[in-house]
């Protein structure tokens, strides 16, 4: 039986032999490939010596060899793209020669540095090293010193691994600057002709204190028929950034911004970022408007899409704005105020409507001039940032209503739309169940029941033990939001239309969809047959940015709970798995494994994984999620961005414990 079911593999596979694929190369710590082809159910094997000059993460093209086998074996045919040019590691200097040795867990070779090209490196020096060139039939690459890392500064080489680690280069290729340094500074008098002037009308931006990337501002008059024009202007970044040159090239690589702890990676040179395109106060703009008529029950009666000049009066921070609408006095408080009720109103309606209601909390640290953590602080979004948020949403929503009504050829228009599917059922039933046992009830019968059950939950569970648990795993529930030309609506904000076009500084496809716009607006809109592709490539940047994130937060949880291993903290369950469960720390919400093993002295426990909980074999003892506990800390691991902690017991469990060791 075994045997004709191999004859069968064999005959299946020998079909194939000699096809190219498309895909990427996965190479584990033992040196094998695999490379990872979409829609096929098997990945393709390939051998060290079929490489050719592919490293791990790289896009390639993979011949089918003969041999058959149990599994498809290729080899690599071309480098289609490489997952990154930058790597970290050390300098190895001789008398004639150089190498660079990457620090990295998966087997890459060494890099030739010509002397020429060392940046004054010395042996033994940690470095940034660019892949320059690597000739199929070469043994190795060739490659040059980008930069020579501080030996004291661990932090700073760790968040640049960590950037590099997922494909972010460091640096702008010295083309793209070019691109970039030849943009002139002043607006042209002919570019203002052109464009609606909106200069003479209040116009202000609302930001984090930090930020230095002002993509959006906020205009407001009252019409002579007491309508309120509300202006949403976005910086123009479409008109400083032509497409295919290489400036758009490198910005579309990166295809986002990314926000570390101590420093942002930004998708666009700093001079455009925080300069050019910046809507900085008492200067004059260029951006793309939506600017809507809106009556005081918050409706939109018409709205205008194009583009503007715009001179921002004032900037303030979100902690500025928030004293405003908690005391009602203040700069342009008449105007804040009446935002933040329109702003509230649209809010209502859209929860009314079936979006979904999840609180966010955002950590951020406090660093020294080291960037080391001293401090974390936990924000949480105030009706300052929900100002903002709501006409963000304004303006992203009527722009992909507007482009979604667009035919070519009787064609929709290829769009990238911003889309959010329904929950998963396998993920939702297990949830609805556990969700149950707190006495919140579920009507699943329709997606919008499922989201008006959700609301109703995060409001009942408001305030009590369960309320970060049911979040948590909630969210868990969810989706992923992604880009793509198939508008299948956006499920979590209650949208049928949705797109993204307030953040083209920081974000690829905002600036995809300004350029689209425009052409709507010009009536020259064409069929992109490649956008589907521009937009997979954005949700796979936009992801890998989310991961360099969480793993420089982590990062710096680790450096700041260096400081406090041995003592305790009180925490909530934030998870659980067979080898033990994660606690978050209350205050600082740093999470740590507390491990199965570390429990033994007090029982053997099981994993209960619908209950989402562990259960003591003699004890009964449950740690489940959303359960307080209180932890000490017992290990900060930097390397592996790693913390352990212990359960600490209660005096009860101490004394339960003491006499079970007596009898």
């Amino acid at each position: 039986m075994g045997k004709k079911n191999n004859s069968r593999k064999k005959a299946k596979h020998s079909t194939s032999e000699g096809k190219v694929f498309k895909g990427k190369l996965d190479i584990t710590r033992s040196g094998m490939g695999f490379v990872i082809v979409q829609d096929m159910e098997t990945d393709i094997l390939i051998r060290p010596n079929d490489f050719l000059t592919a490293m791990h993460g790289d896009t390639v093209a993979v011949r089918i060899k003969s041999g058959g086998g149990r599994r498809l074996q290729g080899e690599v045919v071309q480098v289609l793209e490489r997952k990154r040019t930058e790597f970290i590691g050390n300098i190895q200097l001789n008398e004639t020669f150089a190498f660079f040795i990457a620090d990295s867990e998966k087997p890459m070779p060494d890099f030739f540095i010509p002397l020429a090209q060392l940046n004054n490196a010395k042996n033994g020096d940690r470095v940034v090293a660019r892949l320059v060139k690597w000739e199929e039939g070469d043994k190795r690459p060739v490659g040059e010193v980008v930069t020579i890392l501080d030996a004291e500064n661990n932090n700073d080489a760790a968040m640049k691994g960590i950037l590099l680690e997922a494909g972010f280069p460091l640096e702008f290729p010295d083309d793209a600057l070019e691109v970039a340094a030849r943009i002139p500074d002043v607006i042209p008098a002919e570019e203002i002709k052109k464009r609606k002037d909106v200069r003479d009308i209040l116009t202000f931006t609302i930001d984090p204190a930090d930020a230095k990337d002002f993509d959006d501002a906020i205009s407001f008059r009252v019409l002579k028929n007491g309508v309120y024009e509300i202006g949403v202007h976005i910086a123009d970044v479409s008109y400083y950034v032509e497409p295919d040159n290489a400036l758009d090239k490198a910005a579309y690589q990166k295809a986002t911004s990314v926000y570390l702890p101590d420093r942002v990676n930004p998708m666009l040179p700093e001079h455009i970022s925080n300069v050019l395109c910046s809507l900085r106060p008492n200067e004059d703009k260029l951006t793309f408007s939506a600017i809507f008529q809106i009556n005081n029950k918050a409706e939109v009666k018409q709205y205008w899409l194009g583009r503007t000049v715009m001179h921002s009066d004032r900037r303030f921070t979100y902690e500025e704005a928030q004293e405003i609408i908690e005391n009602g006095e203040g700069d342009h408080a008449e105007v804040i105020l009446k935002l933040n009720e329109i702003a509230q109103k649209f809010r209502k309606k859209r929860f009314a409507k079936g979006a979904i209601n999840f609180s966010s909390q955002e950590v951020r640290f406090k660093l020294d001039e080291k960037g080391d953590p001293i401090g974390i602080v936990i924000k949480e979004s105030k009706e300052a940032h929900q100002l903002i948020e709501e006409l963000m949403l304004l303006a992203n929503k009527y722009v992909a209503e507007n482009v979604s009504k667009v035919r070519v050829n009787n064609k929709e228009l290829p769009f990238p739309y911003r889309v959010h599917d329904t929950p998963d059922e396998e993920k939702l039933l297990p949830f609805i169940a556990f969700a149950n046992k707190f006495g919140h009830k579920f009507d699943k019968s329709s997606p919008e029941k499922i989201a008006s059950s959700f609301n109703q939950l995060l409001k009942d569970a408001h305030g009590k033990p369960e309320q970060h648990v049911l979040e948590q795993l909630g969210i868990r529930t969810m989706a992923k939001a992604k880009y793509t030309t198939e508008n299948i609506g956006h499920y979590g904000l209650g949208f049928v239309h949705y797109c993204h076009f307030t953040s083209p500084i920081r974000r690829y496809p905002d600036i995809m969809v300004h350029r689209i716009l425009q052409d709507v607006l010009d009536n020259k809109a064409t069929i992109d047959k490649k956008l589907e592709d521009r937009c997979k490539h954005c949700s796979e940047r936009e992801r890998a940015a989310m991961e360099v994130e969480r793993a420089a937060n982590k990062y710096k949880q680790v450096q700041f709970m260096q400081q406090h291993v041995g003592e305790e903290f009180d925490g909530v369950i934030s998870g659980v798995a067979a080898f033990g469960f994660w606690v978050e720390t209350i205050d600082h919400k740093c999470e740590g494994l507390v491990s199965v093993a570390s429990l033994l002295d007090y029982d053997e426990f099981r994993h209960v994984e619908s209950e989402y909980c562990l259960v003591g074999h003699r004890s009964g003892k449950k740690f489940r999620m959303g359960d307080k506990v209180r932890i000490q800390v017992a290990a900060a691991n930097l390397l592996k961005r790693q913390l352990d902690y212990v359960w600490v017991l209660t005096a009860e469990e101490e004394e339960r414990k003491s006499r079970k060791k007596k009898k």
